[in-house]
């Protein structure tokens, strides 16, 4: 059976440290740690804060869910402004902005995007098997 932490946060830059630390926690239960616990919370820190800052739903909430299943870690964020996709973006080296996706498929196994009925989700898998940033699981 799979270990889920699921939750909500307000569209506010606020909770966004709500979310990294209830992530950092769950990681830290289920045994995740160094390097990948390290990705992890870095993808986090782009993922949820972009929700937070593009969508254009007033009062919406962002969902996020960190899921420990067998060998695959996934992390999803998703917002109610569903028509709204991101997308890859070849910044330039001026440019502040714009370089999160990349960072996110940089660090992770594989990540995409999909629509919902009501919310868009982007996410990113981590593989675990082979990693030794990983305890073993309890018996």
């Amino acid at each position: 059976m799979p270990a889920i932490e699921t939750f909500r946060i307000p569209k506010h830059r606020r909770h966004v440290a709500t979310a990294r630390q209830r992530l950092h926690k769950a990681l830290a239960d289920w045994g995740v740690a160094d390097q990948l616990a390290d990705a992890v919370l870095l993808l986090a820190s782009e993922l949820v804060p972009n929700a937070v800052l593009h969508c254009r739903v007033t009062y919406a909430l962002v969902g996020v869910t960190l899921t420990l299943d067998g060998p695959e870690l996934t992390l999803e964020v998703s917002d109610p402004d569903r028509d709204r996709l991101p997308r890859l973006q070849d910044s330039g080296p001026d440019e502040e902005g714009g370089r999160g996706l990349t960072l996110v498929s940089a660090l992770s196994d594989a990540w995409g995007c999909r629509q919902d009925p009501y919310t868009k989700c982007v996410w990113a898998r981590f593989t675990l098997v082979g990693r030794r940033d990983v305890a073993p699981a309890a018996p």
